[in-house]
């Protein structure tokens, strides 16, 4: 890796109050903290404008001639749209509670990573062209005018924010922060400035259905793969439907658990919970068209996330499922318990979730007819319809990532965690404020997983993997667990920078290991083909 020792990344930690105002230092883009810009065949594939070649370290841009008047009326536009965005932009008292929330600016000690700093950003272009005070006093209240160095700035630094919303957890008047920088980067797209970690997953996912463009045969293979490798490890060989027309249940979960180490793991995980459960009376198909449960929309603009949501329901409304079942998934579930219900919903083609198992009815997918397999997995054991051995997963000392867009943008924090202390023997949690709403960011998400950026991913990973570091040293903790495929992408570059250790894993891996699934083989290893520990009981009989 091309980015800075541990040793020599803390030392670039400095946390000193700046020379100049923020006004009147200007932006720095430099290599190891910034994506890739957005390849031109993907913006104009998704009808974005302004398509072309250009890199951000050159001074020209390629702007368009009127990129500030179209700056202006986009700026406007929301301003009328989104009232909150309004509110936000009013509101903030520049209390400074937020300032030491972010694992950015904990990570590069870069005042303008600062969630009120940031925001600070849009907002002084706000008060000079859209507030009286602003036009009469202008920098004394705190505006200025929108110039090529502000608009560079704004990328710069509206793509170091993983709109984890920890900032929002602290904030006295409940600003949320990664709404104002949705708004900047859909300015931002109004002049093609995206990057390619998101435009190209975007594009592929309207061409082929999911972010990698993968074909829908190739889905199915790499399925089939699964099929052999679970065989290989049980004894048992899983039959999943695939486009099942009149099956109960949609399963969509993110292109990542079917072709990224480790969520691939993740996926057989599932395939073994499904072909347990089919015995009593699980009817689930997995579609190779809606083969995408992220959304990766959410980073671009809200008419793309939109779009992208939809065609999940579209597909469940083509098969003629009666809910959906969602995978692990960290944005596809902000986006479906935060924005669908306004984009695309109420989905009232489809029933009220009902567990064909438990019979328990999920009234809190009353509206969007989603379940996550977490609450679906709780539900099963709270009925004592899994048979576990959860000393199978006793090689492993887990504890648990509260990925940001479950725990936060939809309060799930105690489902996956009844689920892993059923599946596992040694479960430990790290410090309190470090986890359930509280949670630090992996440091990748909203789009920021590339390779070229990171030093910047390893300096804003640094407080989670730190809190990690803390429960491995006291409890010898080996396996960071998580449900979201970003951060089983994200996590293990950034376990292998700070903590070597450990690993990284998903919540249905571990529930897969512990299932005792009839017919199986005698089970010597979990599902990485790592060796169980043996128990103490066979020990003493050999």
């Amino acid at each position: 890796m091309s980015e800075p020792r541990p040793d020599e990344l803390i030392r670039k930690m400095e946390h000193k109050s700046p020379q100049k105002g923020w006004m009147d230092t200007p932006v720095n883009i430099r290599k190891g903290m910034y994506c890739y810009a957005s390849n031109p065949k993907s913006v104009e594939y998704l009808g974005l404008p302004n398509a072309r070649a250009w890199n951000p370290l050159d001074v020209d841009w390629k702007l368009p001639p009127d990129w500030k008047e179209i700056i202006h009326k986009g700026f406007r536009e929301r301003l009328d749209k989104f009232r909150s965005f309004k509110i936000f932009m009013d509101v903030c008292v520049r209390c400074g509670a937020c300032a030491d929330k972010c694992h950015f600016f904990i990570g590069t000690g870069d005042p303008k990573n600062m969630p009120v700093l940031r925001a600070e950003l849009l907002r002084s272009i706000y008060r000079n062209d859209f507030t009286v005070a602003g036009k009469i006093f202008g920098k004394l209240a705190g505006a200025r005018e929108m110039t090529i160095d502000v608009l560079k700035e704004w990328w710069y630094y509206l793509f170091q924010c993983t709109e984890c919303r920890r900032c929002s957890v602290f904030c006295p008047y409940g600003i949320d922060t990664a709404e104002i920088t949705i708004m900047g980067r859909e300015l931002l797209n109004l002049l093609g400035l995206n990057i390619d970690w998101i435009a190209t997953p975007v594009a592929n996912c309207y061409r082929t259905g999911n972010h990698l463009g993968i074909q829908p045969h190739a889905y199915k293979d790499m399925i089939d793969f699964f099929i052999e490798d679970i065989e290989e490890v049980t004894g048992v060989k899983v039959d999943p439907s695939f486009n099942q027309k009149g099956a109960d249940i949609l399963f969509i979960t993110p292109s990542g658990d079917v072709f990224a180490d480790p969520g691939t793991y993740t996926a057989m995980g599932y395939l073994i919970l499904f072909h347990y459960l089919k015995e009593m009376g699980l009817n689930v198909t997995w579609s190779t068209y809606a083969s995408e449960g992220g959304n990766f929309g959410f980073f671009t603009s809200h008419e793309t996330m939109k779009r992208l949501n939809k065609k999940m329901y579209a597909e469940a409304k083509r098969l003629g499922v009666k809910w959906i079942l969602g995978g692990e998934c960290g944005h596809m579930w902000r986006v479906v318990n935060q924005y669908m219900d306004t984009m695309n919903g109420p989905a009232d083609f489809l029933e009220v979730p009902v567990s064909p198992i438990t019979g328990t009815r999920f009234e809190n997918a009353k509206s969007t007819k989603m379940v996550h397999i977490a609450e679906f997995m709780a539900d099963l054991i709270k009925h004592k319809k899994l048979n576990l051995d959860p000393s199978r997963n006793d090689h492993l000392k887990v504890t648990y990532h509260d990925s940001c867009n479950p725990a936060r943008g939809m309060g799930m924090l105690e489902e996956p965690r009844y689920v892993m202390k059923n599946v596992c023997n040694n479960f430990y949690e790290m410090p309190p404020n470090t986890i359930r709403e509280q949670t630090f960011c992996c440091g990748s998400g909203s789009g920021l997983n590339a390779g070229e950026n990171m030093e910047q991913r390893m300096a804003g990973g640094f407080p989670r993997a730190n809190a990690v570091k803390h429960v491995h040293e006291k409890y010898g903790v080996n396996m960071l667990s998580c449900v979201c495929a970003v951060d089983r992408a994200a996590l293990p570059p950034l376990m292998d920078y700070w903590v070597p250790e450990v690993g990284v894993c998903g919540l249905t891996e571990l529930v897969a290991n512990a299932l005792v699934v009839p017919g199986e083989a005698e089970r010597t290893t979990d599902l990485r083909g790592e060796e169980l520990q043996v128990k103490e009981e066979e020990d003493k009989n050999v």
